[in-house]
C-alpha cells in the first residue's frame, strides 16, 4: 500500500498569477492617486491664495499707514503669527499680524512648501503705504505636486496657468491679470 500525501498550499504558477493580478491593478491605480494628489495640491494652493487674500484685506484695514504687507517672503511672513509658538504676547504687529497661520506664512521656499507649493508676495507701489499686492503660488515640483501656478491681486480674483508652472511664484501685478493666467470658476 502506497502512502500518498496530499500537499497543502500553493502552486508557484498560483503565486505567480496572484502576483500579476496586483501588479495590473498597481499599475492602474498608482497613476489615479498622483492625479488625485496633485488636485488635492491644487486646490489647498488656491485655498491658500484666497487666505492670503482674505489676510491682506485685513492688513490694510488693520494697519492703514502701512497698507498692503510688504513684498517677497517678509510680506508673507507680516501676515502670520510670528513665531510657531503663535502670536506676540503683546498682540498682533504689523510684522506679525496673525492673520494666516505659521505654516502658510513660511512657505516662501520649496524646502518650506505648504501642500506640495509655494508662495510669494509682490507689488508695484513703491513703498508704504503699499497700495497693491499680487500672491503667487507655484508647485515645489513640477508635475508631481501640481501643474498649475496661482496668482491673485488686490481685486480678489484667483487666477491660474499651466504654463508658468516651472517658475517660481507669479507676482508681477501685470501679468498676473494678462489673458494667458485664466480666472478660477
Amino acid at each position: 500500500m502506497k502512502n500518498t500525501r496530499k500537499q497543502k498550499g500553493f502552486s508557484l504558477i498560483e503565486l505567480l498569477i496572484v502576483v500579476a493580478i496586483i501588479l495590473i491593478i498597481a499599475a492602474i491605480a498608482i497613476p489615479n492617486l498622483l492625479r488625485a494628489r496633485i488636485s488635492a495640491n491644487e486646490a489647498s494652493a488656491a485655498s491658500s491664495i484666497r487666505t492670503i487674500n482674505t489676510g491682506e484685506v485685513s492688513f490694510i484695514s488693520t494697519y492703514p499707514t502701512q497698507g498692503y504687507s510688504t513684498p517677497n517672503a517678509a510680506g508673507l511672513k507680516a501676515l502670520g503669527p510670528g513665531a510657531v509658538t503663535g502670536c506676540p504676547a503683546g498682540g498682533p504687529l504689523v510684522t506679525a499680524a496673525c492673520l494666516i497661520d505659521w505654516n502658510l506664512s513660511n512657505a516662501s521656499t520649496v524646502a518650506l512648501q505648504k501642500s506640495g507649493y509655494y508662495f510669494n508676495i509682490g507689488n508695484v507701489s513703491g513703498g508704504p503705504p503699499y497700495s497693491d499686492y499680487t500672491a503667487g503660488a507655484a508647485p515645489a515640483l513640477f508635475n508631481t505636486t501640481g501643474v498649475n501656478s496661482f496668482c491673485s491681486n488686490e481685486d480678489g480674483v484667483i487666477h491660474k496657468n499651466d504654463q508658468a508652472a516651472q517658475a517660481a511664484p507669479m507676482v508681477a501685478h501685470a501679468t498676473c491679470t494678462s489673458a494667458a493666467w485664466q480666472q478660477l470658476q
